[in-house]
């Protein structure tokens, strides 16, 4: 459910940056380690991180790459473990976290599904934000 008087997105098939359609098994050959990241299109069109999880699957969620100050893209730094946004110098860490602003919050969460088909599908984030102190793990997979 979307916040107060903001539509809800419908759930999109996740796409390349050739704008092919995402399956999960020929993502993961191209990002075979565990947390291994790369841009794909997801909700309402806008770039979101989805994430290489453990033995040829992909984790339950997705971070959108828009940096939560201004908008910018937050590029994802594999050396630094976390995400560095270019612009103004917020950083993340590797579930979205702010480890330094003056980005406000977390990058924004989606949920990934696998369809039957091997298609990954993305959707809006409708369960308790595990990153939040008290969060539930379990309730996200991985």
């Amino acid at each position: 459910a979307g916040a107060a008087g903001k539509k809800k997105l419908q759930p999109v098939v996740a796409t390349d940056r050739q704008m092919a359609v995402v399956k999960v098994t020929s993502w993961v050959k191209k990002h075979p380690k565990a947390g291994a990241r790369d841009l794909v299109v997801g909700l309402g069109g806008e770039p979101y991180w989805l994430i290489a999880g453990k033995e040829g699957s992909v984790e339950s969620y997705a971070l959108r790459a828009e940096c939560t100050h201004l908008g910018c893209l937050a590029d994802y730094r594999p050396e630094l473990t976390k995400y560095v946004c270019p612009c103004h110098g917020s950083e993340y860490d590797k579930e979205g976290r702010v480890l330094r602003g003056p980005a406000p919050r977390a990058l924004d969460l989606a949920k990934v599904e696998v369809l039957e088909d091997g298609t990954v599908q993305i959707s809006e984030w409708d369960m308790k934000d595990f990153r939040a102190a008290g969060g539930d793990a379990k309730a996200w997979g991985t």
